[in-house]
């Protein structure tokens, strides 16, 4: 690689270093991994709780993959995708309307610009609630399970996720969550979700892959709504407030759609130095 260019976005403070394929910049398969370790590193890289890499796709318009700061590739991701939303739809690549392949799938998407900024409504697919789809251990649903002290309930958004319900969020997320994300009941582990339900949805998320709090999570925020829905504490839509800001989280029939923000913070290119120790 002589140069590797990159663009800094956010969604809800939930942070992404974005590579665009499309536009030429590569970063070898083989190399995908150690890469996004190195660039993630909020010291020693450019900092970020994933790599994006915009891609071609032969069953959408365009396609995604990510790779987090531990170096595994997730199957989707709510605020991420927004962010290269708002890449593609800027650079001209796409329209209003348009599709994103996933590892977890072919994601409808539509979006906006108002005086507020950049928005996208996310088509988030049909939560999933059997154990076999989490995947969690057992069978049937994963509803209220006694676990490490907890009620836990679990959800696949796109990736799988832990939902605990709480009525005091200033909790020790970072010594808690563990636990429950290397649980044995989570073949693949669980993002770790801890809820507060007023008149809105607070929700608290330690990532699977970041292995550490974010301000956001958009497939979180969504599972936390979709628990909610399903133990009949929520309607059909719910504010999610995280740390990082709001998002809207509606249901149509089964279906669950996000909506929210996405923000470019910078543009910039990688120093030959770091470039150096990803060949």
């Amino acid at each position: 690689m002589n140069q590797l260019e990159f663009v800094k976005l956010h969604g809800n403070g939930n942070d992404f270093i974005l590579i665009d394929e499309l536009n030429g910049e590569r970063i070898p398969e083989d190399e995908k991994s150690e890469a996004s370790r190195i660039l993630c590193h909020r010291n020693f890289g450019i900092g970020g709780d994933g790599v994006l890499f915009l891609v071609p796709s032969e069953r959408a318009d365009i396609g995604m993959r990510l790779f987090q700061p531990d170096g595994s590739e997730a199957e989707m991701c709510g605020n991420g995708i927004r962010c290269l939303a708002k890449h593609a739809w800027e650079s001209g690549y796409v329209g209003e309307r348009f599709s994103v392949e996933t590892l977890a799938g072919v994601i409808p998407i539509q979006v906006r610009r108002d005086r507020k900024g950049f928005w996208a409504r996310v088509e988030m697919g049909i939560p999933r609630f059997e154990r076999s789809e989490i995947p969690a251990d057992g069978e049937g649903t994963f509803l209220k399970v006694p676990l490490h002290g907890f009620e836990v309930s679990a959800v696949n958004t796109g990736v799988p996720h832990a939902v605990i319900f709480v009525e005091n969020l200033d909790i020790p997320v970072e010594q808690i969550a563990p636990k429950i994300r290397h649980s044995s009941c989570f073949p693949e582990g669980a993002n770790v979700n801890f809820v507060r339900l007023g008149n809105h949805l607070e929700v608290r998320t330690f990532e699977r892959g970041v292995e550490a709090e974010t301000l956001s999570c958009g497939t979180g925020s969504v599972a936390a709504a979709a628990v909610a829905r399903r133990l009949g504490l929520v309607g059909e839509t719910v504010e999610v407030m995280t740390k990082g800001g709001p998002l809207r989280i509606s249901f149509a029939g089964e279906k669950a759609f996000m909506e929210g923000p996405a923000v470019t913070v910078c543009r910039g290119v990688v120093s030959d130095e770091i470039l150096q120790t990803l060949q």
